[in-house]
């Protein structure tokens, strides 16, 4: 069992930046795979980035390449999220999740390859 606590988010003006981090308990933290997914109003849940369980391999969606990095201290149990250069249209609510190293495919990015959620943090970008 793994309970994820994100932080950070808020009000943002657009061209600026913000950091998310997510907490981790239990002590398997460094044994799954973690990611960021997004969900704004009215919109399906987004794969935003991931990162392998050694914190070796990262991977984004296009719309947030180079942009965003995922990063992952394992001593601490914590991912992060930075954003930088916001959009409005990174407005949403992000959830970090945990999910299977093992997972191949479309699960590295669905919803549906995470076990365990955030209760999710409100990032608003202002135009």
């Amino acid at each position: 069992q793994v309970q994820l606590v994100e932080a950070g988010g808020g009000l943002v003006q657009a061209g600026g930046s913000s950091r998310l981090s997510c907490v981790a308990s239990g002590r398997t933290f460094s044994s799954y795979a973690m990611a960021w997914f997004r969900q704004a109003p009215g919109k399906e849940r987004e794969f935003v980035a991931r990162i392998s369980s050694s914190g070796g391999t990262t991977y984004y969606v296009d719309s947030v390449k180079g942009r965003f990095t995922i990063s992952r201290d394992n001593a601490k149990n914590m991912v992060s999220l930075q954003m930088n250069s916001l959009k409005p249209e990174d407005t949403a609510v992000y959830y970090c999740a945990a999910g299977s190293p093992m997972n191949t495919g479309f699960l590295r990015t669905a919803p549906s390859g995470y076990n365990y959620w955030g209760q999710g943090t409100q990032v608003t970008v202002s135009s």
